[in-house]
């Protein structure tokens, strides 16, 4: 059991928020997260190193990540979330409000790319992932992002983490950081290792997880996306329902 299914809403929400020492740093992840989307110069630089890395093939355009992005959002991180909060008997909308209180940077970039390094590390333990291997490679665009990340895990296994308290009132398994810190040493000695899966994942969502469960699936399905803002809006308004690619 974990302080998520145990304690009180009121108790999960004093401890998500965390002391008031914090909600300034807090505001400051969130603002550089919003000014990051204008910022195209250091999104090409972090593009060009996931390409440089293998991560992804190629760089998508602008447009496409956005309805990239849109797709992979309500097809795919919504609806097995959903999904899977619904099997939890969690309140998702109730859930979100916990994960907007303890960082609200988890929740401002869909596709991780504006994101710090300690917000793709705090997004990693926040949450049970569908797949985590999205986020390990986006942890790729720094140098000592995957390490760094193992040393947060060990941290917070022996109870020692800053935001041990906060996370703590939002992840859903208690065995979940244990389990992600031994597939990350795994998949670091060899990426083709069979993904780290949510429970619902397999069952129900596993064609939207090959698609979307890493950044090379979720980056290649981009660059087939309309590459004009007409094209993206035909899309988005036309395309209901999700379309296995070709």
């Amino acid at each position: 059991m974990t302080a998520r299914t145990t304690a009180s809403p009121i108790e999960l929400v004093r401890d998500a928020a965390g002391p008031r020492r914090t909600w300034r740093g807090k505001s400051a992840r969130f603002a550089r997260i919003l000014r990051g989307y204008g910022s195209g110069r250091e999104l090409d630089a972090r593009l060009a190193r996931l390409v440089r890395a293998g991560v992804i093939e190629e760089m998508p355009t602008r447009v496409q990540m956005a309805i990239g992005a849109w797709d992979m959002l309500r097809f795919w991180i919504s609806p097995a979330a959903a999904d899977y909060y619904a099997a939890k008997r969690i309140h998702y909308g109730f859930h979100q409000l916990l994960r907007f209180l303890d960082e609200p940077a988890s929740l401002a970039d869909p596709i991780g790319l504006f994101s710090t390094k300690d917000g793709i590390i705090g997004h990693l333990m926040q949450v049970v992932h569908a797949n985590p291997v999205y986020d390990l490679q986006l942890l790729c665009m720094f140098e000592d992002g995957l390490d760094e990340l193992e040393a947060q895990l060990e941290s917070m296994l022996r109870g020692t983490h800053p935001r041990a308290k906060s996370i703590g009132a939002i992840v859903e398994e208690a065995d979940y950081h244990a389990n992600l810190l031994a597939f990350v040493r795994r998949w670091r000695a060899d990426p083709s290792i069979p993904p780290l899966l949510r429970s619902n994942v397999a069952a129900s969502f596993s064609d939207l997880e090959r698609t979307f469960g890493s950044m090379t699936g979720a980056f290649r399905y981009f660059t087939k996306m309309p590459r004009s803002v007409a094209g993206a809006i035909a899309h988005a308004r036309t395309v209901d329902r999700w379309q296995s690619p070709a």
